[in-house]
């Protein structure tokens, strides 16, 4: 078995537990580069009433935590379902160098998931959004933080 396989394995194996534990289907895990489960997560949203808590989330934040860093540079994600928007965005955040999933947006939709819309959502430009609505208002004193961040010489940069 490969170590994709192996990996992709445990993290299907993660999403049925968390199924029979009542919580939603999908798991995930991270692998440093030289091959060490660093953490795993599953779908806590239902669980802990948190619209973030999606495996692939919880496995970022876990493994941060492990490695005291936010980046998680030369690392896989491993995912039983292909990210959510959401998901993927924080696989960026997070600098992992791969994400190697096993089903897709279009089982998750059988599956009574609305991954796909989001996606869809995301391939239109947001003013045409009907939920939510997405305003950019500009105001006098929104560069101030950047502003702050810039002349903070003790800030970490990521």
């Amino acid at each position: 078995m490969s170590d994709d396989a192996k990996w992709l394995q445990r993290a299907v194996d993660l999403a049925a537990q968390n199924v029979a534990d009542g919580g939603g289907p999908f798991g995930a895990v991270v692998v440093s580069a030289d091959g060490e489960l660093l953490a795993d997560g599953q779908n806590r949203v239902t669980r802990d009433l948190d619209p973030t808590a999606h495996a692939e989330v919880t496995a970022i934040r876990a493994a941060c935590l492990r490695i005291s860093d936010f980046s998680l540079v030369g690392a896989t994600l491993y995912a039983s379902c292909e990210p959510c928007p959401m998901c993927l965005a924080s696989a960026l955040w997070s600098r992992v160098d791969r994400i190697v999933y096993t089903a897709d947006r279009h089982q998750a939709e059988v599956g009574g998931f609305d991954d796909r819309a989001f996606y869809d959502l995301f391939n239109s430009p947001s003013i045409s959004w009907q939920a939510p609505k997405v305003e950019h208002v500009p105001t006098l004193t929104s560069n101030h933080p950047f502003e702050a961040w810039q002349a903070n010489a003790a800030r970490t940069d990521y």
